[in-house]
Formats: structure tokens, C-alpha cells, sequence
């Protein structure tokens, strides 16, 4: 698999990470004596966020090495 799937794979899961934590929040409704635990979601979340960013990183280093590519075939004779 190229890395651009994978980044875009991962950053589909982050998403959906991040959708499943602010739902389990939204769902307890603000209730304090819910079943949420909140340090593990924002946790979650941020994990998320960071897995997000990672996968970002990935995509712009294999686009800036495509650009190198293109870059140096342009220039060839």
C-alpha cells in the first residue's frame, strides 16, 4: 500500500475516534453522575488529534517527495 493511503486510511480512523468520543460525551449530556468517563475521552481525543496530524505529516512528505521526483525528471535530459 502506498503511504498516501495508509496517512488517508489513519486519518479516517482518527475521524472516527474523534466522532465516537464527542458522541459518548454529547450523549451523557453534561450529567455528572453519567458513565463518561471524561479524562479518558479527552484523552481519546487527543490521542486522536495527534494520530491526525501524524497522518497529515505523512501526506505532505510524500507529496513534497513527488514534487522532488517531478522536479528532477524535469530537469533531466
Amino acid at each position: 500500500m502506498d503511504p498516501i493511503s495508509t496517512a488517508r486510511y489513519g486519518m479516517m480512523t482518527a475521524t472516527a475516534q474523534l466522532t465516537s468520543s464527542a458522541s459518548r460525551i454529547a450523549s451523557a449530556g453534561g450529567d455528572a453522575l453519567g458513565d463518561v468517563d471524561y479524562a479518558a475521552e479527552a484523552v481519546n481525543m487527543v490521542e486522536a488529534q495527534q494520530s491526525f496530524k501524524a497522518n497529515v505529516d505523512v501526506i505532505k512528505v510524500a507529496d513534497s517527495m513527488w514534487q522532488s521526483l517531478l522536479n528532477l525528471q524535469a530537469v533531466a535530459p
